[in-house]
């Protein structure tokens, strides 16, 4: 009996296997369209100016912020704060993750006090870093710092202890050293994990420096959001929240820059 040809549709070959590409104008276009919505409905009274005001109106808000030179102030003021706490966050996270996946004594001694802490919502414990830093910025940067450095733990931790272990024992079997195993096998690894880590820490971070700004802050954009909120300036708070959206995008933005870098082998 003759072989039969197989039927239905043969799937090409993507050697570099599965790897989407969003369009990259379907982000902007809907942010577009949900904008114009928003200013059609406030514009013709379906949406009441006292509860949501119009896109237009912040963004005169945002304009005379900037004339009179308090926007560099609050978002250099929160930047500055964000930038310490985050980065010594996640340099001391990356330490003790990279300690509990690596010994196991540390990851004996250090996991379960790392399990028992961060659970617990870091904005509860400003008024004791207060306490023990002042109302200065002390304390705004330690509750960034302490906020940041968990999850950070916990991704790289997690980042290190996933890496194939059948890469760590053909390392091994190719005479290659503990240090050279680590430099070229596990971190490279839990890289990604790490950096996935890294939004969500970077996310938690200006949830946390907006609430320590809102507490003694003469500057900052969580100071401008508090005052706006208090004078029931709806145009005003709309376009502090803007700032924190835009400052959000532009983290997420040099986070993804370093994803393109940092994980280009994997294209």
């Amino acid at each position: 009996m003759p072989d039969r040809e197989p039927t239905g549709v043969r799937v090409p070959f993507r050697g570099g296997g599965f790897s989407p590409k969003p369009p990259k104008a379907v982000g902007l276009i809907v942010f577009v369209a949900l904008i114009s919505i928003w200013e059609w409905g406030s514009q013709s009274g379906w949406i009441s100016a006292l509860v949501l005001p119009a896109p237009s109106e912040a963004f005169t808000a945002f304009k005379e912020l900037a004339a009179s030179g308090n926007l560099a102030k609050h978002v250099g003021t929160s930047v500055q704060r964000l930038v310490i706490g985050w980065t010594a966050g996640t340099a001391l996270g990356l330490i003790v993750g990279v300690s509990i996946g690596l010994f196991s004594l540390a990851r004996a001694g250090l996991l379960p006090l790392v399990s028992a802490i961060f659970p617990i919502p870091k904005i509860a414990l400003l008024p004791l870093f207060i306490i023990w830093f002042g109302i200065g910025e002390g304390s705004k940067v330690a509750t960034i710092l302490f906020g940041t450095f968990f999850p950070t733990v916990i991704a790289v931790y997690g980042g290190v202890d996933n890496v194939d272990r059948g890469l760590i024992r053909m390392g091994q079997s190719f005479g290659l050293s503990w240090t050279s195993i680590v430099r070229k096998i596990i971190l490279p690894g839990a890289l990604p994990a790490i950096l996935s880590g890294a939004r969500i820490s970077a996310s938690i971070a200006i949830v946390l420096l907006v609430a320590a700004e809102m507490i003694g802050a003469e500057f900052g954009i969580g100071a401008y959001v508090l005052l706006a909120g208090s004078l029931m300036a709806t145009d005003q708070l709309i376009a502090g929240v803007a700032m924190l959206s835009i400052l959000g995008l532009s983290v997420a933005w040099l986070i993804g820059r370093a994803e393109k870098f940092f994980l280009r082998w994997r294209t």
